[in-house]
């Protein structure tokens, strides 16, 4: 079939722009390599048995993200909640009141990160997640999450407000611990 080859080849062409990304996306939500690179190819498979069955997708970008996002929802009902704090402390040995990890390479930089992006509430953490990290624009983010993109705008200055304040305060006190 002609139409579906070519949406074969669009397919193939939207994989390799965007695969890398989704997985980003699900890892830094995550935090679990194995299972990002999982929910990244379980985006991919619910999309093309989407599309196989006819059905039509105006932007397959934002479907993607939207699909990886609801997959990372499903997930996270699954999952019991965890402290990622004392996570980080027994599995990476990351201390906050130490100054040591400044010096640590790239993969412990991530894992600061994702500490950081914790203490946002999940509405800051989303937009702020798709706008540093994703790399997308506050009108594609809202098109994503269907909000305005004044609303979207208004969360990705609060959230890194927040996150300003989060450090400034870690940098007085670096013993104590934030929420």
């Amino acid at each position: 079939m002609p139409g579906q080859d070519r949406m074969q080849k669009l397919f193939m062409r939207a994989y390799e722009q965007h695969s890398d990304a989704i997985f980003r996306h699900c890892y830094f939500r995550i935090s679990d390599r194995e299972r990002a690179q999982e929910l990244m190819q379980d985006t991919f498979t619910k999309t093309w048995d989407y599309l196989i069955k006819g059905n039509d997708v105006e932007n397959l970008r934002a479907f993607l993200y939207q699909t990886a996002r609801n997959l990372v929802i499903d997930e996270y009902r699954r999952r019991k909640p965890e402290a990622s704090l004392e996570k980080l402390q027994e599995e990476k040995g990351f201390d906050p009141a130490s100054n040591d990890h400044k010096h640590i390479g790239e993969s412990f930089d991530l894992e600061v990160l994702k500490e950081v992006l914790d203490v946002l509430e999940e509405e800051y953490r989303e937009v702020v997640t798709l706008r540093y990290i994703d790399g997308l624009k506050p009108r594609q983010i809202a098109k994503l999450l269907d909000q305005s993109p004044n609303l979207v705008s208004v969360r990705i200055h609060r959230g890194i407000a927040k996150v300003r304040q989060h450090l400034e305060k870690k940098e007085q006190d670096p013993n104590e611990q934030t929420a």
